[in-house]
């Protein structure tokens, strides 16, 4: 009897020492879980962390480079600017073409005579326009017929003044109007100085010569050197042109 409560008290301890263990078996277990769970969630929150900071970090990239360009464009635009400052004025013929052509026809001959001699060309423009009622020959009333019978009459000029600085020779043209040189041309004259500049003066006409158009404007301007002028049609061709300006040599 006492045999079999032996045997039996060692079953029952047998049976509670396994389940002691079994119990530290799953406690350890259930630690070793909560373990890798706590460091799953630390690695995830890191993650997080990072791809929380990364697109921080792509805007500031992309701003820093949105603002090099714009400074690059600044200081692309900046240099030529400079270099343009820098650039010295380019230089101008001594040659000048200067005509007075109320319709059209003595500037023509005037552009001809600039691309011969490779001048620079200047017209002469009136502050009023004169209208083909001014221009009207027959009207003993019209503006043109009023102003060529007063040899005081200075119409005025308009546009930009011109600076004569560096030139030597200027061609002078305009059309005849009664005989004469119109008054606009007594009013440029008057207005410039002519030291050291050759003048050579030029006209157009259907019939009437260049008379004494060129003394009149070499008296009223008071300076310069003035060769005879001479008259030419306004279909003249450029071969009659660079001949006369070949003889002037």
């Amino acid at each position: 009897m006492k045999k079999m409560i032996s045997v039996l008290l060692a079953a029952v301890l047998l049976v509670s020492l396994a389940g002691c263990a079994q119990t530290q078996k799953e406690d350890a277990g259930s630690q070793a879980s909560a373990a890798e769970n706590k460091a799953a969630e630390k690695t995830e929150s890191a993650t997080t962390a990072e791809s929380t900071a990364a697109p921080e970090s792509a805007i500031e990239t992309d701003a820093t480079a949105e603002k090099e360009p714009a400074t690059s464009e600044a200081e692309s635009a900046a240099e030529p600017a400079s270099e343009s400052a820098a650039e010295p004025a380019p230089e101008h013929s001594e040659t000048l073409v200067v005509v007075f052509s109320a319709t059209g026809t003595t500037l023509g001959v005037a552009e001809k005579i600039a691309a011969i001699t490779d001048a620079d060309l200047y017209e002469i423009t009136a502050a009023e326009p004169y209208t083909d009622e001014d221009l009207n020959y027959s009207n003993s009333a019209s503006r043109s017929t009023t102003e060529q019978n007063d040899k005081s009459a200075r119409p005025e000029i308009g546009g930009d003044p011109l600076d004569l600085t560096g030139y030597t020779t200027i061609y002078i043209g305009f059309p005849i109007w009664w005989g004469e040189e119109p008054r606009i041309m007594d009013t440029f004259v008057e207005s410039y100085s002519f030291d050291g500049i050759t003048l050579i003066p030029f006209c157009t006409s259907a019939s009437s010569g260049i008379g004494r158009s060129g003394p009149n404007m070499e008296a009223l301007a008071g300076s310069g050197t003035w060769l005879d002028g001479k008259r030419f049609s306004g279909g003249v061709s450029e071969d009659d042109l660079r001949a006369w300006i070949e003889s002037l040599q």
